[in-house]
């Protein structure tokens, strides 16, 4: 039985690093003299970077865990629950996980195992003639989050489709299946989204289709019926892929903590430093769609940080963009916004407060705020019959609205 397994960390194709597993089920983490030494090294992370714009090169070992750069790449809860099943890992032991998954990441990273394909026998904790098959499946379901979601490609054939790759790789588009908890979160992510695009904010291609018309479906997810959501893969280009990463890896914080670590006002004095005016007044066109939409759902996962020179970071695209008061009767943001998380807290004086704190010139964003205020109210007032969303869920909105100081009264 090994003590040391190794995989091979690359961005774009090359690598920059190894993560290896030793005894006493720890991790280390290192990068290769090769990208330490290099002048125009691509980025991999914001928390890798010192106060001075360095390389932070001393990193600690974690016990049975990866560091959490690496473990927010990986699913999670129910959805790494069944992966693990089927790779026949222990749902903790996050390198082995990596070592199955790591093939198609978000953005341009992928993990493999420095000596091929071999297995060390110690990962295993299901019975082999299962796990070889299953482990293959696996890989079909390797992008973080927990809803059930894959990678798929466009179907050639006549139905407009989509098809799930065989090896799960080179996918093109996530799809997103029916919920099994709540109705129709599928047209209400669609419906949202395009909401959102229609107010200006950068969304990618979306479409809404019937699961029927998905071809290649993993076995062991049940039998599922009605609309399944599908996003264009903004990390995914003609160019080859483009590195991504979300705020909780920015932060150096693990999954679980994803609603509790972080402020909106870090979030935008982070693009305010390293990201320019155009990221922020996006991100300011978010906080506030969000708000007006009532999605409670927006922790540090659900936004991105995308590099297309490899070194600079911008806000990616728009994703995960839901009205959740439909289902859940939560009235606060996901985060705080700089002193409150109260939807009907963000007001003028939070979002100032926020901008002043923050290093942001106040006044434009404010007037960012208010256009986006004035154009949701248009296009909401104009298409919310035409959405696909129930009439429940439009009346949810509507009351929810009511409620807002900055419908009433403006920024």
């Amino acid at each position: 039985m090994p003590d040391v397994s190794i995989l091979y960390v690359q961005l774009y194709g090359e690598t920059i690093g190894t993560l290896t597993h030793v005894g006493g089920d720890r991790t280390i983490f290192a990068f290769s003299d090769s990208y330490i030494e290099s002048n125009d090294r691509p980025t991999l992370s914001l928390s890798f970077k010192d106060e001075f714009g360095g390389l932070i090169t001393d990193l600690p070992a974690t016990q049975r865990r990866v560091a959490p750069f690496f473990a927010n790449l990986l699913p999670e809860g129910t959805l790494r629950d069944y992966l693990a099943e089927r790779a026949g890992v222990h749902v903790e032991r996050e390198f082995f996980l990596l070592w199955v998954l790591g093939r198609d990441l978000p953005g341009a990273l992928t993990i493999v195992p420095a000596d091929g394909e071999a297995w060390p026998p110690e990962a295993d904790s299901a019975p082999a003639k299962t796990v070889k098959r299953d482990r293959e499946n696996a890989l079909r379901f390797s992008l973080a989050g927990v809803q059930l979601k894959f990678s798929a490609v466009k179907n050639s054939g006549k139905n407009g489709g989509l098809v799930v790759p065989a090896q799960g790789v080179g996918g093109e588009w996530i799809v997103k299946l029916p919920s099994t908890r709540f109705e129709g979160v599928p047209e209400n992510e669609y419906a949202m989204m395009s909401l959102a695009r229609a107010v200006g904010i950068d969304v990618p291609e979306i479409q809404l289709l019937d699961v029927d018309s998905i071809n290649g479906l993993p076995d062991g997810i049940g039998v599922l019926k009605g609309q399944a959501f599908a996003i264009k893969r903004f990390d995914r280009t003609a160019d080859g892929p483009v590195h991504i990463e979300d705020f909780a890896q920015v932060f150096g914080v693990y999954p679980e903590d994803k609603y509790k670590k972080a402020t909106l006002r870090r979030l935008a004095h982070v693009l305010g430093i390293e990201s320019g005016s155009d990221s922020v007044a996006e991100f300011i066109r978010r906080v506030v769609f969000s708000v007006l939409i009532g999605n409670a759902d927006m922790h540090l996962k659900n936004w991105s940080l995308i590099y297309p020179d490899r070194r600079t970071p911008l806000l990616a695209p728009a994703y995960d963009l839901v009205s959740t008061i439909p289902y859940l009767e939560d009235y606060s943001f996901a985060l705080k916004f700089a002193r409150t998380k109260r939807f009907d807290g963000f007001t003028r004086e939070e979002l100032s407060y926020l901008a002043d704190k923050a290093g942001l010139p106040v006044r434009p964003a404010l007037a960012v705020a208010q256009e986006t205020v004035e154009r949701f109210l248009t296009q909401w007032g104009g298409e919310k019959r035409h959405l696909p969303l129930p009439g429940p869920a439009v009346e949810a909105i509507d009351t929810h609205l009511a409620r807002l100081p900055i419908v009433r009264t403006g920024f």
